[in-house]
């Protein structure tokens, strides 16, 4: 089912970042960019070190993905998506539960998932 590509490079980061549009949860944020490229979605996570230890981040970064892996067939494709965990919040106790709302909230609010048949 994977049909997305990653964000690897700074440059495709910062594309997101400053031309996407900003959607916000209670847990996570996400900047949401459209591509010409109507093929696949492109994902990115952007977690800081300041943010937390390494186990920390990674199972962060573990949890949004499943999450988005199992939302994907519902979502339009030619995006580019950037996922960061809230300021404020501590890394360590967002839940699966937490960010599935959130992010069926984000897709929501940014109007890009396909209508139903």
């Amino acid at each position: 089912m994977k049909n997305t590509k990653t964000l690897k490079k700074n440059y495709e980061f910062k594309n997101v970042l400053t031309r996407g549009k900003y959607y916000a949860g209670k847990k996570i944020e996400a900047f949401i960019k459209e591509e010409g490229n109507k093929k696949q979605n492109k994902i990115g996570l952007a977690i800081g070190v300041k943010r937390g230890k390494a186990y920390a981040r990674n199972r962060l970064k573990r949890l949004l993905r499943e999450n988005y892996y199992k939302q994907e067939s519902k979502i339009k494709t030619g995006k580019s998506i950037v996922f960061l965990p809230k300021k404020n919040e501590d890394i360590t106790q967002i839940n699966y539960k937490e960010i599935k709302e959130d992010m069926e909230n984000i897709f929501k609010q940014a109007k890009i998932l396909k209508e139903e048949e």
